[in-house]
């Protein structure tokens, strides 16, 4: 589940991580209101207006302004809330700005004392331990550094079985060319985020940048965090967190019945039980020259209205060209599921204007060819992974 940077930020201070102060505001007439409350808290003279939206590359959209006065606060408020905001994350037409973050400006005199840096943390899956990944060439995009210098990004592996050791905490530090109070301020800070992420059951935590400022304060200045979507029963108070206006609406749906379904872009619909099988039918659809255009686990009980809401979801998509029913009959028999199959599509045969294909395999396969076979419906029965290829090449042929 992705946050708003809002959000990420109040999690963050909640973990005891420094951060830059703001408020998040929907409403243009409490613009003045938020920038005198903040005045008030932080001292603030500056302000700086931030689009909240699910996307990198706000500010080379338009979506991140410094105010020097009231007057522009409230003119770049206006200009950012309610635009549809195009960013190279964002889709052609760009997002609607429903939510803009007002924040203290954090960059006061002294600036060329400031430092900016990266950092983040997430899981390495081949290692089971979470990797804090940083740079002290923060402020810029990180893939950029990556490419031309990656020396100057340095990795940091933490056992979760052990969590991060102070040694490790001195070497990030260190390695950012720190010392003295921004020094331990940073050993802190790390710390802290380090708990922020585990506390949160976050699977990414991204920081860029993290500001040390001329007086040697380590400050979050942005904020992106990810949530794992298996720990939430673990937090419910997270639940008014997810933003589903930001959400692909397909995906939503098929949450909301307990489908498991991501959106990709390829051609080729999927339908399968299993997540093992998905991931080998995609691979499938690849080499039949064709690109999966989801990845949908229907589960194990493949009845006529799971797969119908299915079906729905996948002819959402304009881009698909046939949809793959590929399903290994284990628990479910195969001929219960050709049955189901059958009933879902004489119910929605109107809205079906692509070609179906049938792969059943395991209990009772050869009764649900039969019947897939005998419905007069315009299916392609496929027996063989050899049969399904055979028949996507000629679909999109």
């Amino acid at each position: 589940m992705n946050l708003h940077e809002f959000q990420a930020k109040e999690l963050l201070f909640k973990n005891d991580v420094q951060i830059q102060k703001g408020y998040m505001v929907s409403n243009l007439d409490k613009v003045e209101k938020v920038a005198n409350k903040l005045s008030s808290e932080t001292g603030t003279e500056f302000f700086v207006v931030k689009a909240q939206i699910h996307a990198g590359g706000r500010g080379k959209g338009g979506g991140v302004k410094v105010a020097k006065s009231l007057t522009e606060l409230k003119d770049y408020s206006s200009s950012i809330l309610g635009m549809m905001l195009k960013t190279p994350q964002t889709p052609k037409e760009g997002k609607l700005v429903s939510k803009i973050l007002i924040a203290e400006d954090v960059y006061y005199p002294g600036e060329s004392e400031n430092q900016e840096f990266y950092i983040s943390l997430l899981l390495n899956r081949s290692t089971s331990k979470i990797m804090i990944m940083y740079s002290t060439e923060g402020g810029v995009d990180i893939e950029s550094v990556a490419e031309k210098t990656p020396n100057l990004i340095f990795y940091e592996e933490v056992d979760p079985s052990l969590g991060l050791m102070p040694n490790q905490a001195r070497k990030v530090a260190f390695n950012l060319g720190l010392h003295g109070t921004a020094y331990k301020n940073m050993i802190k800070f790390i710390s802290s985020l380090y708990l922020a992420y585990v506390n949160c059951d976050a699977s990414l935590l991204e920081i860029n940048p993290v500001l040390k400022t001329s007086d040697n304060k380590i400050i979050a200045v942005d904020a992106k965090m990810v949530l794992d979507d298996n720990s939430l029963f673990r937090h419910k108070e997270y639940k008014d967190l997810r933003d589903e206006s930001e959400e692909n609406p397909v995906e939503t749906q098929a949450r909301a019945v307990g489908l498991n379904y991501v959106d990709l872009d390829g051609n080729i619909g999927c339908m399968v039980n299993g997540a093992g099988l998905a991931m080998a039918t995609m691979d499938l659809i690849k080499q039949s020259g064709g690109e999966p255009a989801n990845f949908l686990d229907v589960g194990g009980t493949a009845d006529a209205d799971r797969v119908e809401v299915a079906f729905n979801l996948i002819l959402q998509d304009p881009r698909v060209k046939a949809v793959l029913v590929n399903i290994f009959g284990g628990i479910v028999r195969c001929d219960r599921v050709a049955n189901g199959i059958v009933q879902a599509y004489k119910n929605i045969k109107d809205k079906i204007k692509v070609p179906i294909i049938v792969r059943l395999e395991g209990t009772n396969a050869e009764e649900a060819k039969d019947i897939i076979d005998n419905s007069g419906l315009k299916i392609f029965s496929a027996s063989s992974f050899f049969n399904v290829t055979e028949i996507i090449k000629e679909v999109l042929s």
